[in-house]
Parts: C-alpha cells; sequence; structure tokens
C-alpha cells in the first residue's frame, strides 16, 4: 500500500529552513530578501530542463513528474503479513493439489507478481522456467527504475553546472560596467546567487531524491525475490512448515539492523 513518505518533504523544508535560518543569524532579516533572485531560479531551472530535453527522450521525460512523485511515496511491504499468504497458499496447494490455487488466485491475492507466478506453477511449468521468467520481470524492472532514475542524477549533475553558468554571466556583465566601484560588491553578491542555488537544487533535492529512488528499488527487489522464494516452494511442493521457516529468514534480514551483521563479521574473524 502506497503512503506519503513524511521524511521527503520534511528533508526538503529543514534544508531550506537551515539555510534561511544561516543568513537570519548572520546578516538579519534584510539579507534574506536579497539572496531571492528569479533570474537566477530561472537560469538553473531552464538550463537544467533544456539539458534533460537533449539527453532523453520524449517518452522517458514524460514518466518524470510519475518518478518524481514516487520520491514522496512509501510503499508498505507487510513482509510477515507475506510470508502467511505463501503459507496458506502452500497448505491449500498440498491439500487440494496445485489447480486449486486458481479458482480464488485473484480475490486472496492481491500483489500481481505472485498471481503471476502462482499461475505459472499452476500450468505445470518447470521450476527452473518459473525462476528465469519471474527474475526477467525484476530485471526489467531495476533496469525502468534505473533509467528514471538517471534523469534526476544528471539533473543533479547539470544544477550546479548552470549555477556556474549564471554567476559568469553576471559577472560579464558587471566587469563591463566598472564606472561605478560602489556597485562592485552588491553586483558580486548577486552574481554568486545562481551557483548557490544550482548547490542547492543538486544537494538538497536531485542528489538526495536520486538516492531515494535507489533505496526504494532494492527495497522492491529484495520483496520479489522473497516473492519468487514463496512461488518455488509452492511449485515444488514444499511443507508450510519448511516455507514459512525459508521466508522468515526475509523477515528476520529486513528487521535486522545492518551494524549487527558487521559485528558478527568481525567477532567470526576475531575467532
Amino acid at each position: 500500500m502506497k503512503k506519503l513518505d513524511m521524511l521527503t518533504p520534511v528533508g526538503l523544508i529543514l534544508g531550506l529552513v537551515v539555510v534561511g535560518l544561516a543568513i537570519y543569524f548572520n546578516a538579519g532579516i534584510d539579507a534574506v530578501v536579497l539572496f531571492i533572485q528569479l533570474s537566477s531560479v530561472f537560469i538553473v531551472i531552464g538550463g537544467v530542463a533544456a539539458a534533460l530535453l537533449i539527453n532523453f527522450s520524449t517518452k522517458e521525460l514524460r514518466r518524470l513528474p510519475t518518478i518524481i512523485r514516487t520520491a514522496f511515496q512509501d510503499t508498505d511491504y507487510d513482509l510477515e503479513e507475506l510470508n502467511k499468504t505463501f503459507v496458506n497458499l502452500s497448505k491449500k496447494a498440498r491439500r487440494d493439489g496445485l489447480l486449486a490455487l486458481d479458482t480464488q488466485l485473484d480475490e486472496e491475492v492481491k500483489d500481481p507478481f505472485i498471481r503471476k507466478g502462482v499461475r505459472l506453477a499452476v500450468d505445470g511449468i518447470e521450476r527452473e522456467l518459473i525462476q528465469d521468467i519471474l527474475m526477467a520481470e525484476v530485471v526489467s524492472m531495476e533496469e525502468r527504475h534505473k533509467r528514471g532514475r538517471q534523469m534526476i542524477e544528471r539533473a543533479g549533475d547539470y544544477a550546479p553546472a548552470w549555477g556556474m553558468v549564471g554567476t559568469i554571466i553576471a559577472l560579464v556583465i558587471m566587469l563591463n560596467d566598472l564606472n561605478d566601484p560602489a556597485t562592485l560588491g552588491p553586483s558580486m553578491a548577486l552574481a554568486m546567487l545562481t551557483t548557490l542555488y544550482g548547490a542547492l537544487m543538486a544537494n538538497l533535492f536531485f542528489n538526495p531524491m536520486a538516492s531515494k529512488l535507489e533505496n526504494k528499488t532494492e527495497t522492491e527487489t529484495f520483496v520479489n525475490q522473497m516473492m519468487i522464494e514463496g512461488v518455488i516452494g509452492i511449485q515444488s511442493g514444499q511443507s508450510p512448515k519448511v516455507l514459512e521457516e525459508k521466508l522468515g529468514a526475509f523477515v528476520r534480514k529486513e528487521r535486522k539492523p545492518k551494524h549487527e551483521g558487521r559485528e558478527a563479521g568481525e567477532l567470526a574473524n576475531e575467532a
């Protein structure tokens, strides 16, 4: 089930608040207004958009709003409930046969990936072929997500560069009019704003969003691997108890903190 991922908007707002407070505490409220320059924003956003138009196809760019929206969504994977689903399917398959799973599969199982795998098992497809078909789905998903994520990553690469372009443009205009030395300081400050905007967009928006999308893909791949093991267990006629214990390893692995794994490895090396 998808829901709003509050950490993404909270992180964005927190980053902007930190920058705003830094300006306020060092230069006062009047200085905050000086950091608002629409022309600098237009240069960075327009430049990034132009670069993406050159870099990607129309079909890919149409997916960009959906990809950005995904970063603000969180899919709740209940691995324990998933384990119970496969155990129930296994019990029914051992009691009534694999063909019995097809009758109420749409009602009992909501995930299309599981339904596809179970139907392949019901159709009598061999274990290795089922695994190959489902893994091809996973690889395709990873490649699709990777291609979408690349647009965000490229935007993160282009934003600082376009910030520098805007700064250079402002510096050229400033250096072309040196009649009034008193204006050099304010003009230089305005010139640097475009670089600031580019750095902010890259390091507060684009790059963190790309990393979050990568984490979501890794989580989805992990869950799909658990589903594949469950389907293979049903197809091969494993007992519900064995299947429950096997899939329980995925649940325990998801819960286990990463530092515990490192500590265990260090203890093993010491031994």
